[in-house]
């Protein structure tokens, strides 16, 4: 990667715990290295500070419309009225925004929503999305906005990008 000045930041996960072999994954290009067995915790805070130490992937605004969505605070603002209103999501709430929001006015199946932000071990039949979305109707609803994702019936999801607050 580092020969083809690839920027993606590296993190080795390996079993070789040895000296020799974290000074060899280091030198060869490898920005951090983590042994065999790690716990979770551990492994997720060494890619967030991966990320802080990599310009070109720090956390930006998503903005579609008059909604933007704002990865380093987990919220979602709606610039209805001045100043703009923030709705602070929750960590999964953020993640369907996020995806919605990357492929505005395309009718998203549940289950794809499902396969794409849930683990793969989540029962196939699970109602985790409609569950979802009805929490995020709710807070927009306490937050007097309007919610830009629509429910096609029997088919999924769309964030609506042509919708006009009013």
């Amino acid at each position: 990667m580092r020969s083809h000045q690839n920027p993606l930041p590296v993190l080795m996960l390996t079993a070789l715990g040895q000296p020799e072999n974290r000074i060899t994954g280091l030198d060869a290009g490898a920005d951090d290295y983590l042994v065999k067995p790690f716990i979770m915790e551990e492994l997720l805070a060494r890619l967030r500070a991966l990320q802080r130490r990599s310009p070109q992937f720090q956390p930006h605004t998503l903005t579609i419309g008059q909604y933007s969505l704002d990865d380093a605070n987990n919220a979602l603002c709606v610039n209805v009225t001045q100043p703009p209103q923030t709705i602070p999501l929750t960590v999964k709430e953020f993640q369907i925004f996020a995806y919605l929001m990357k492929h505005p006015d395309r009718i998203i199946s549940g289950s794809k929503i499902r396969n794409q932000l849930w683990d793969l071990d989540a029962e196939p039949m699970s109602n985790v999305v409609a569950a979802q979305m009805r929490l995020i109707r709710r807070k927009f609803a306490s937050y007097n906005c309007i919610c830009p994702i629509e429910t096609i019936r029997g088919q999924g999801y769309r964030f609506n990008s042509n919708l006009v607050l009013s």
